[in-house]
């Protein structure tokens, strides 16, 4: 049987509650809801990385992809991607944003993807991304 293993970056603090940043079992990853805090700074209380979508989404992807690595993967071991949005009117400025990012990194073939909104994150934060990766 294989071993699962949860992943908590450098970059990010210890979860406030039981559960991981990530886990990997197998060639399995699947990366927890991750939100636009800026690298954990020892001491201080976790920092959003600014006010605007764009700000926020940037991190998040970061965050999300330091998941990835930590666990072997990279964004071309995305199966599926699911984005949490707060605001309904953030959808056509998300598809961009996200768009871009995706090409930057110069993906072989793009993810399965589901945005949604959900109005439960915490107050200043407008949204959340989680990933399923399988390594080959």
């Amino acid at each position: 049987m294989t071993e699962k293993i949860a992943l908590t970056p450098a970059t990010h603090t210890t979860p406030p509650a039981k559960f991981s940043h990530g886990v990997k079992k197998g060639n399995i990853l699947q990366v927890a809801g991750q939100v636009g805090f800026l690298p954990a700074v020892e001491g201080q209380a976790p920092t959003p990385a600014g006010p605007t979508l764009r700000e926020q989404t940037l991190q998040t992807l970061a965050n999300v992809q330091a998941i990835l690595e930590e666990g072997g993967a990279s964004w071309d071991d995305a199966m599926m991607i699911r984005v949490y949005l707060t605001d309904v009117d953030h959808f056509a400025e998300m598809n961009a944003i996200y768009n871009a990012y995706f090409e930057e990194q110069g993906l072989k073939e793009a993810p399965a993807a589901r945005t949604t909104v959900y109005v439960g994150l915490p107050k200043g934060l407008l949204i959340e991304i989680d990933a399923l990766a399988v390594l080959s």
